[in-house]
């Protein structure tokens, strides 16, 4: 009987030859931010896989048990710092590329000169109470740049946050205003941090995204678009989401309440139990 050493040493390569077969087959067809059948990224964590997919062309971030046995060379979750660990310049220029139709009409942020000084602020009124969220420029200034946009513009006035997890995942999922997870703004971007600072090995160590943070939603590197989680405890997961911003107290005591409720019918992943629904963004730039 094969040791577990050579089941995972099988399981990758299966799963290596699965994504070629794949990779193969979807240059056939485009892919967007809309139209996708499934971007999978794994990423082994304490004898869990946490993948972000796209499920019938849905942004997630999921998580799911794994039978395969951890080995003594699995890495320890560190929790992000929401710090860099080097400056950026003054100014970055960010890019936004056309991506799929818009799920609520948008329009593309200027990416020209965007600044990495101060926070942005973002107060959301929701049918289950405030949600206060302080956008970091430091850390991820075209992220913010453009969640600032979408916010100013009224693009998430009306919307739902769709999705909501328990268990190892912790998060409540908003930002497609058509409420069923494969929306966006009809464009994309890069991810930031902490994607931009992981060199090849750190990539596949997993990371802490710790309570109160704000990260992108996506269907893989690049695929960025209005969707976005806010995890009221702590998550475990691969440095693939940009963490751009922290909720405030007033906002995490409303999570604690939509948390405490959970997810409709008594399930791990799925929608809110009650409906929480932004009824209108505000943002106030320091």
């Amino acid at each position: 009987m094969p040791d577990n050493k050579k089941r995972g040493e099988e399981a990758l390569a299966h799963l290596g030859r699965e994504l070629k077969a794949r990779d193969r087959k979807e240059k056939t067809r485009p892919l967007g931010v809309v139209a996708a059948s499934a971007v999978v990224i794994l990423a082994l964590v304490g004898g869990i896989y946490f993948l972000s997919t796209r499920d019938g062309s849905e942004d997630k971030v999921q998580a799911e048990e794994s039978s395969t046995a951890t080995t003594p060379e699995t890495p320890t979750a560190t929790a992000l710092t929401g710090k860099r660990a080097k400056a950026l310049p003054a100014t970055v220029q960010c890019t936004y590329d056309s991506a799929g139709e818009a799920a609520k009409e948008a329009s593309k942020p200027s990416g020209k000169d965007v600044s990495t000084k101060g926070t942005v602020t973002v107060n959301f009124e929701t049918s289950q109470g405030p949600i206060d969220m302080e956008l970091d420029r430091a850390l991820a200034p075209c992220t913010t740049n453009a969640i600032a946009s979408l916010a100013e513009s009224g693009y998430y006035n009306d919307t739902v946050c769709h999705r909501m997890t328990s268990g190892q995942l912790n998060v409540l999922q908003c930002g497609d205003p058509s409420g069923k997870g494969s929306g966006g703004p009809g464009f994309q971007f890069a991810n930031e941090y902490p994607t931009d600072e992981a060199d090849d090995a750190a990539a596949s160590n997993p990371v802490i995204y710790p309570r109160g943070s704000i990260a992108m939603a996506n269907a893989g590197a690049g695929t960025n678009g209005s969707q976005f989680f806010l995890n009221y405890e702590d998550s475990t997961l691969a440095p693939d989401y940009t963490y751009f911003g922290n909720v405030g107290d007033e906002g995490l005591k409303t999570l604690d309440k939509i948390a405490e409720t959970g997810v409709e019918g008594g399930a791990s992943d799925g929608a809110p139990a009650e409906e929480v629904k932004i009824t209108r963004a505000t943002v106030k730039n320091s």
